[in-house]
C-alpha cells in the first residue's frame, strides 16, 4: 500500500501519513487510529508485545 492509498483509505491527507512515518510531527490520535484501522482493513495485524516484542504480519 503506498502512501497516497493509505491516506485515502485513512480519510487523510497524505502529508499526515507522511509526517506520521518519518516521525515529523505528533499526528493527532484520532489520525493514528484512522491509519491502524485502514492497514487492518487492508489485512494487516498488529501483534502486541508479549515477550517477544510488538509486531504486525499479513493475515493469511
Amino acid at each position: 500500500m503506498t502512501q497516497t492509498e493509505l491516506a485515502k483509505a485513512a480519510s487523510l491527507g497524505q502529508s499526515t501519513v507522511i509526517d506520521f512515518e518519518k516521525e515529523r510531527r505528533e499526528v493527532s490520535e484520532n489520525a493514528k487510529e484512522a491509519i491502524r484501522t485502514a492497514l487492518e482493513t487492508a489485512g494487516v495485524e498488529f501483534i502486541a508485545e508479549n515477550g517477544g516484542g510488538a509486531g504486525v504480519r499479513l493475515r493469511k
